[in-house]
């Protein structure tokens, strides 16, 4: 059986619990033994990291031991694949660029907060994509430094209402990558619980989290 390891914590204005139980069943009903954890000590057992086929990281902001980091990395290096959202995953330990290097992005800034704005698939052809077509979010749209050897799937464009000098800035929303053998997914979609109502983006985290499973 595959297992998955969903941790939550850090800044609670995310709704992180709320949003592992959203997607603990979803893992549950395509097979996965999920085991969730509120402590990021559960990175410190290097055996069971090793062991897991997924790890899905809810924790914003906050600060992690370099202990901890380091058997959260080398566990995704070693193939245990990774897949988050919003700032569970793209805005964690804000000191940390080892870990930023492997999400392959960091939040810095959402424009005028809660807003209207589109998302652009621009990839048909991938399984995280495919048959999807572009669709609205309200919610939080984020800019974030983004690394340039991400693969994107999905995109947003800012209309420069709240901060001029970005309009017309084409920003990743979904990509994928690796961190030695594991699999990375990650999508900016999903500041609450709720946003994952919007059917495109919980599809979109569903199969990410299983494209990036061992």
């Amino acid at each position: 059986m595959k297992s998955a390891l969903m941790v939550w914590g850090g800044w609670d204005g995310h709704e992180p619990k709320q949003c592992v139980d959203v997607f603990a069943p979803i893992l549950e009903a395509e097979g996965y033994a999920v085991e969730i954890s509120d402590t990021l000590d559960v990175y410190l057992d290097e055996q069971k990291m090793r062991s897991l086929s997924l790890v899905v990281p809810v924790w914003t902001m906050g600060t992690i031991t370099p202990q901890q980091e380091k058997g959260l990395l080398e566990a995704i290096k070693s193939g245990v694949g990774v897949a988050g959202w919003h700032g569970g995953m793209g805005d964690s330990f804000r000191n940390n660029t080892e870990y930023q290097f492997m999400v392959g992005g960091q939040w810095v800034a959402h424009p005028g907060g809660v807003i209207d704005y589109r998302v652009n698939i621009i990839n048909h052809d991938d399984p995280i994509t495919a048959g999807l077509s572009d669709f609205d979010m309200h919610s939080e749209q984020y800019y974030m430094h983004v690394d340039p050897g991400n693969e994107v799937l999905a995109t947003t464009t800012f209309g420069g209402e709240h901060a001029p000098w970005i309009a017309g800035t084409v920003m990743p929303v979904v990509w994928k990558r690796m961190w030695g053998q594991g699999r990375v997914f990650y999508t900016s979609l999903g500041h609450v619980a709720k946003d994952f109502d919007v059917p495109e983006a919980r599809e979109i985290v569903r199969r990410g989290m299983l494209w990036a499973s061992r």
